[in-house]
């Protein structure tokens, strides 16, 4: 009976496992660099991809935060490989996304950065994704997406 309750419980596992629940594609996606940054990994493998995942990576590589990326189509869902630079120390993403307005950008600088000279936020604004600086500089508020630095 106990080699039955472990096929039981592997069977289960399976289940689980290919029917993982995702929360998120982005916050997937930010969590898996983040480790890959921890253990000191040259390059990263994410998929799916998305639309807003490539946005938030532009802007991560605008900064310097990572390298090159490179998007790989196999038929079913894009891939994204990411070359990492050793420059981030955390990114991460913020769910619900809560509407920032303009004038409450800086409180969510002080929130979430560890200082104001370094690190950004990410919004989604009407003018698209983009950094809390191009935000102030269009003087637009939007919703939070993440946090890198």
């Amino acid at each position: 009976s106990r080699a039955l309750h472990q096929r039981q419980t592997t069977s289960l596992h399976h289940q689980t496992h290919n029917k993982m629940v995702r929360m998120s594609v982005l916050a997937d996606c930010l969590k898996t660099i983040s480790n890959a940054e921890k253990r000191g990994r040259r390059q990263v493998l994410i998929r799916p991809s998305s639309k807003v995942i490539i946005k938030f990576l532009q802007k991560m590589q605008q900064h310097g935060y990572i390298g090159e990326f490179e998007i790989v189509d196999d038929h079913r869902s894009q891939k994204i490989v990411i070359e990492l630079t050793g420059r981030l120390n955390k990114c991460g993403v913020i769910s619900p996304r809560f509407d920032v307005p303009y004038d409450e950008i800086e409180k969510w600088i002080v929130n979430l950065l560890p200082s104001r000279q370094f690190g950004h936020l990410i919004l989604s604004t009407t003018y698209g994704i983009m950094t809390h600086e191009e935000a102030r500089r269009k003087k637009t508020g939007g919703k939070i997406l993440g946090f890198f630095y």
